[in-house]
Order: C-alpha cells, then structure tokens, then sequence
C-alpha cells in the first residue's frame, strides 16, 4: 500500500527539506519503517528505544489519532495520509 506522510517543520532535515514524502506499508508501523529506510535516523524520533510511539508524538493517519485505534497496528489503506505532529508544550 502506498500512503503520504506529512513531515512536520523540526524533522524535516531527515527529509531533505521535504514536507510530504511517500512511503509502502499496510500498517502504521511499516509505514515507520519503509520512512526510515527511506531517511534514515527519522524513526528514532517517532518511535522510542522499546519500539513504541514517543510520548510527545502525535501520529494520525487520516484525522484519526493512532492511539486511539491500535497504535501501530493502525491500517494505512492505500493512498491514506499520515501526520506526524509532535506536541507543544507551553503556558502563561
């Protein structure tokens, strides 16, 4: 299946600059995957040293936050868009 990831601002030096990129894979996780094989070193920041979404990343595949589906288990349907959105912290 093939599927566009949107790169946020902060990992796009990964990407070349590039702030979509086009990856293989049926699940969420091979889709992590396929992206850092592709850019190497972009994985790391998504997934921490266990193999699970960082705390502070956000991942949605088609407006539907991963977390609440099955994680990296998540279908990526062919054609799907993917966001990666690191969160924002902040306050007054």
């Amino acid at each position: 299946m093939s599927a566009t990831v949107r790169i946020p601002t902060i990992l796009r030096s990964y990407t070349d600059g590039k702030a979509e990129v086009g990856v293989e894979g049926a699940t969420l996780q091979e889709v992590i995957a396929d992206l850092d094989a592709n850019f190497p070193g972009i994985g790391q920041r998504i997934l921490d040293e266990t193999g699970k979404l960082r705390r502070f990343v956000n991942v949605y595949v088609n407006d539907d936050d991963v977390r609440f589906a099955e994680g990296l288990a998540t279908a990526v349907g062919d054609g799907a868009g993917v966001s990666i959105i690191p969160a924002v912290a902040g306050g007054c």
